[in-house]
């Protein structure tokens, strides 16, 4: 054998639910779906307003766990988005070269 593998070993796509989903993006989503059923069931109302306020738990869920080029999922760029704007700007240079000198 010649050790030509198809798949790298250190594939992240193997290791999603469905090649898409992680598991907090599969709970995440299932809470809101089951919410939105659990509403669907005590709720009794023909108004469209309150229908749509109740099918906003499974909309939300599943527009934040919605896979995007480039990024894993939506909830995944808010919280870079996020973390960006709210973190440290200072970036501490942590190398073997300074001031572009080796030394």
């Amino acid at each position: 054998m010649n050790n030509s593998y198809i798949i790298p070993a250190n594939s992240k796509k193997s290791q999603l639910i469905l090649g898409f989903f992680t598991w907090t993006d599969f709970i995440l989503f299932a809470a809101g779906v089951s919410l939105t059923l659990l509403l669907l069931l005590l709720v009794k109302s023909t108004d469209i307003i309150v229908m749509l306020l109740i099918l906003m738990p499974a909309l939300i869920t599943g527009f934040l766990v919605l896979p995007v080029p480039n990024y894993h999922n939506v909830l995944q760029f808010i919280t870079n988005i996020y973390t960006f704007y709210t973190s440290r700007k200072a970036y501490i240079w942590r190398g073997w070269c300074l001031d572009g000198k080796d030394e």
